[in-house]
C-alpha cells in the first residue's frame, strides 16, 4: 500500500515509520502524501488510540528532498492538490499542507531519532509529544537556503520554545543537539537511541490503556484551540464540555475503577 512510508498497527498504537534511510528520509511528494493517508488511516482507526510517527536508519527527516526542491516551481506552495482538508470538523488554521496534525483526534507522538530539520522540524513541532534521541539534531534550516519561514514554523515555535529561541534557530539556521533542545523545551524527553522507540511505545501504552482516549480527544482540541480564544471563551468552551464529559460512559468507568481499585476500562465513549 505504501512505497515511502511503513505503517503498523499494534496494541492500539499505530506506528507511521519515513523509510527513505539512504535520503535521510527526506520529503517527496509521495512521502508527504503517503503520512497524511496514514494519519487518516490512524485517525479513523477505532482500535488506534495514540500514533508514533520516526523515521528509519539515522535521520528522522532532514527536510525536503533537495533533488525535488532544486527543481520546485514558485507556484507549488499553492498547490490545492497537496492541500486537501483532512477530513475532519476542525479549525482551518490545522487544515493546512503540514499543519494538520493537531486536527487528528489522538495523540500525535514524534520519536525524532536523528536529524529533524526543515520540514522535519516542523513535523515534529506539531505534533503533541516530542522524544528525542541522544544523538538527535535540530535546525530550521531555511535561512541557508534562501527561504523563509515557511509553512507556519513562525507561529508554532515561539510557541514551543519562546520568541528569543524561535528568533535564534530561525535566523541564524544553527543546529542544536538533544541536550540544547530539551533545555529550551523543544523536546519533552531525551533517550538512548537504542530505548527510542521502547520509550514512545511505553508512553503511547500508557495513553492508550490508562486514561479516557475521550478525554484526551477533547483536552487534544481544546489546547490547540486556546491561542484563538480568550480567557472567557476557553471558560465557557470548558463549561460545555464538562457538562458533556458527566454524562459519558468514560467518566462513569473513571469513577468505577477508582472506586473499585482496578484497571480502568475506557471504551472513548
Amino acid at each position: 500500500m505504501f512505497r515511502e512510508i511503513s505503517y503498523t498497527v499494534e496494541d492500539a498504537i499505530a506506528v507511521i515509520m519515513l523509510n527513505r534511510p539512504e535520503r535521510m528520509n527526506a520529503l517527496t511528494k509521495v512521502l508527504e502524501a503517503e503520512v497524511h493517508a496514514a494519519m487518516e488511516q490512524a485517525n479513523h482507526d477505532n482500535h488506534v488510540r495514540a500514533i508514533i510517527l520516526t523515521g528509519a536508519g539515522k535521520a528522522f527527516c532532514a527536510g525536503m528532498d533537495m533533488d525535488e526542491l532544486e527543481v520546485l516551481p514558485p507556484g507549488d506552495i499553492r498547490e490545492q492538490e497537496w492541500m486537501r482538508p483532512f477530513d475532519m470538523n476542525r479549525r482551518a488554521d490545522y487544515q493546512t499542507r503540514y499543519s494538520y496534525f493537531p486536527a487528528i483526534e489522538k495523540p500525535v507522538i514524534s520519536a525524532i531519532n536523528g536529524a529533524a530539520a526543515g520540514l522535519g522540524l516542523i513535523m515534529a513541532l506539531y505534533s503533541d509529544f516530542r522524544i528525542a534521541s541522544q544523538t538527535a539534531v535540530f535546525a530550521t534550516a531555511f535561512a541557508k537556503r534562501g527561504l523563509i519561514a515557511e509553512h507556519g514554523i513562525a507561529w508554532i515555535l515561539p510557541r514551543v520554545v519562546g520568541h528569543a529561541n524561535a528568533i535564534d534557530l530561525l535566523l541564524t539556521s544553527r543546529k542544536i543537539d538533544a541536550q540544547e533542545a530539551r533545555a529550551i523545551g523543544l523536546v519533552h524527553t531525551i533517550t538512548p537511541p537504542d530505548k527510542l522507540l521502547d520509550e514512545a511505545k511505553a508512553l503511547a501504552r500508557m495513553l492508550s490503556e490508562d486514561v479516557s482516549p475521550r478525554s484526551l480527544r477533547i483536552m487534544k482540541k481544546q489546547l490547540w484551540e486556546a491561542p484563538y480564544q480568550t480567557l472567557g471563551d476557553a471558560v465557557a468552551s470548558a463549561n460545555h464540555e464538562m457538562y458533556h464529559s458527566l454524562l459519558s460512559d468514560d467518566f462513569k468507568e473513571g469513577v468505577a475503577h477508582f472506586k473499585e481499585k482496578r484497571k480502568a476500562n475506557f471504551t472513548g465513549r
